[in-house]
């Protein structure tokens, strides 16, 4: 392979890896993902890969009917760009369903959800 062609791979893997973690994903939430809590949480946290552009990023919690829980709007954190926060009301016993869609400084969009329990 020329010297050329070398370089060429090096550059293109370079970039590919770049654009590979450009995108911010969820790295953690709290609650967690799928979890089961005794004593209802104040607020949801979602951790990210990335940090976010606060004008485009939100998150919001829904019960089991779909009625928003969910307290005013979502933030992110003024001290850590990476973390996205949403006031909940309290809470009863029962399902929630967490609901995101982040944008991250790259302007690239992420979304997802996951589940938690509140326990009697």
């Amino acid at each position: 392979m020329s010297r050329v062609a070398r370089l060429l791979v090096l550059a293109f893997g370079w970039a590919a890896s770049l654009l590979a973690t450009a995108h911010a994903f969820l790295d953690h939430a709290q609650p967690a993902v799928g979890s089961a809590v005794h004593e209802a949480p104040r607020e949801v946290r979602l951790w990210f890969t990335e940090r976010l552009e606060p004008a485009f990023s939100r998150v919001r919690v829904v019960d089991q009917t779909g009625a928003q829980v969910s307290d005013g709007e979502s933030h992110v954190d003024p001290n850590d760009p990476t973390i996205l926060i949403a006031s909940l009301r309290p809470l009863p016993p029962g399902s929630y369903r967490v609901i995101w869609r982040v944008v991250s400084v790259d302007t690239h969009v992420t979304e997802g959800d996951f589940a938690f329990e509140v326990a009697p």
